[in-house]
């Protein structure tokens, strides 16, 4: 098993050193960023001084070294648009983006699992028929449709929830958050609907499709004829074997999750990490699109890491082929 963790985590760290790689690069591809810094009638003495301080006259290696160690720090650098650090900007957004990522994913958990359990036990009612018509229309709209529709009914037409903004929030230290206030849980529900609706979708239809398979294995017909209730079969037998892939793809989903609310947050100028990565491409802040890049990509890293970890405590026979394909 120490074999197992340690091959992951060096992989884990190859990997991110290529994430830094192309986050690096971005640097070199996106213009001089001497240009951005200094004033347009600079000398050329001073645009090398800037260049000197900023170490951008070190060779090409030397540079991705101290990038690659100033990334581990947490230090970015300073954002090209608003002079602050890149740190900072990011510690500032973070919770937002959190909280709206928590949200949606307990809600595409506590609906998934039972509109799942629900289709699979009644596969032929009509309100099934009509959650699988539905589920099939929610995964099949674009995102930013469905979020348009949710800010013209309920905004617009009923004038219920709000249709931007964080509404308003409570500082508790670093942390600021809109749980503790009716505005900022009415601002949340709009953006979480919208970012939860596909998850919710894929949830509740693998949780469906397990369930239906289960259902039809040995033991659960070896339950039947032992006389158990059906109440007992679906819940204590069938329901455990069916959430255990259901909570491997959960995890995997999570940083799509943190991915996709780029767009939510568009949607909904939600002052999140997504809308500050938007505004950083618009005004070409490298440092803070290489920033964002290296960090969704390190919480993808360790998701993924922690689910083939989870998997080979739960499944020794990975940890037997792993140590195989290793010789």
């Amino acid at each position: 098993m120490l074999g197992f963790l340690i091959r992951r985590i060096v992989q884990s760290v190859f990997v991110m050193l290529a994430v830094a790689l192309i986050a690096f690069m971005m640097f070199r591809f996106m213009g001089d960023p001497v240009n951005s810094m200094v004033a347009e009638n600079a000398s050329t003495e001073e645009r090398d001084a800037v260049r000197e301080r900023l170490g951008l006259d070190q060779p090409l290696y030397v540079q991705y070294g101290r990038f690659v160690v100033r990334a581990a720090q947490g230090d970015f650098g300073l954002s090209w648009r608003n002079a602050r650090p890149v740190s900072t900007l990011l510690a500032e957004r973070f919770p937002a983006t959190a909280e709206l990522v928590l949200v949606a994913a307990g809600l595409s958990l506590l609906l998934g699992i039972p509109l799942g359990i629900l289709t699979a036990l009644r596969p032929r009612s009509l309100s099934t028929q009509t959650l699988q018509f539905i589920s099939l229309v929610g995964i099949s709209l674009p995102t930013f449709v469905t979020g348009i529709l949710l800010i013209l009914v309920f905004s617009v037409w009923l004038g219920w929830l709000p249709s931007f903004g964080r509404g308003t929030v409570i500082d508790i230290g670093w942390w600021s958050t809109g749980f503790l206030t009716v505005s900022g849980l009415k601002a949340l529900i709009l953006p979480s609907v919208m970012l939860c609706l596909f998850q919710l979708t894929l949830i509740m239809r693998l949780v469906r499709a397990e369930m239906m398979e289960v259902l039809r294995t040995d033991y659960i017909k070896f339950a039947r004829a032992r006389g158990l209730s059906d109440r007992s079969i679906h819940f204590r037998h069938a329901l455990k074997n069916t959430l255990i892939p259901v909570i491997t793809i959960f995890g995997l989903q999570l940083g799509g999750l943190i991915a996709f609310a780029i767009i939510t947050e568009t949607v909904f100028q939600w002052p999140g990490m997504g809308a500050l990565f938007i505004q950083a491409v618009s005004f070409g802040d490298v440092p803070v699109m290489a920033a964002y890049l290296v960090l969704v990509s390190l919480i993808f890293v360790v998701i993924n890491t922690t689910v083939d970890l989870l998997y080979a405590v739960l499944d020794p026979r990975l940890r037997v082929e792993g140590t195989r394909a290793a010789h």
